[in-house]
């Protein structure tokens, strides 16, 4: 009998332990998306100027061959608010939703790829100066890279850039004579009162 009560002792103490254990490795994978938070938001806010991008690239695009040039400078302003309220209107949705389901996402990944030792030295790293430090450096390294790479491969691209731009263009019946494809467009609403 009372190795019976030995046994089941022995496994409700295993069995609160893995739970303690699972507890901590929860605690410490929501402190690690905690602190992926501003990560987080970044990658929200990256998203959404990325979705803005053509947009804002078309845009300037026709500004530069299709609007007089005195009108450019208002036009541009124009376009930069709506953009600006795009933007404003638009991030906070992205951001509050990525952070909503970071959890979702994040922690399975974590659970399975890291023990709760590993948990904690990366917890550490992460908070620790030499980490903060590497944070606060790598905008300017990747920014120095990117600065030499678009340089470096810019008399490459920029024809091949164009080449699609005619490429594109042409598939899509739009003029190809140096002229915007913002300039069929500009034509289609002259052509759409005349209907009747």
């Amino acid at each position: 009998m009372k190795k019976i009560k030995l046994a089941l002792l022995t496994v409700a103490l295993a069995g609160s332990s893995m739970a303690a254990m699972a507890q901590d490795k929860a605690t410490l994978i929501k402190q690690f998306i905690d602190i992926q938070r501003p990560g987080i938001e970044s990658l929200a806010r990256g998203l959404v100027e990325q979705s803005s991008a053509p947009i804002a690239q078309a845009g300037s695009q026709y500004l530069q061959t299709q609007v007089p040039e005195a009108k450019r400078e208002a036009a541009a302003k124009a376009a930069d608010a709506e953009l600006k309220k795009y933007f404003d209107e638009t991030y906070p949705i992205v951001r509050d939703k990525a952070i909503q389901l970071a959890p979702g996402a994040l922690t399975p990944l974590l659970e399975q790829n890291f023990n709760e030792d590993e948990l904690k030295q990366l917890l550490a790293w992460i908070n620790s100066p030499l980490s903060k430090k590497y944070q606060d450096l790598n905008p300017k390294m990747q920014t120095a890279l990117t600065e030499k790479l678009v340089s470096d491969t810019r008399a490459s691209v920029e024809p091949k850039m164009r080449a699609l731009d005619t490429a594109v263009a042409k598939a899509l019946g739009a003029p190809t004579d140096g002229a915007a494809q913002g300039s069929a467009p500009a034509k289609a609403p002259a052509k759409a009162p005349a209907k009747k």
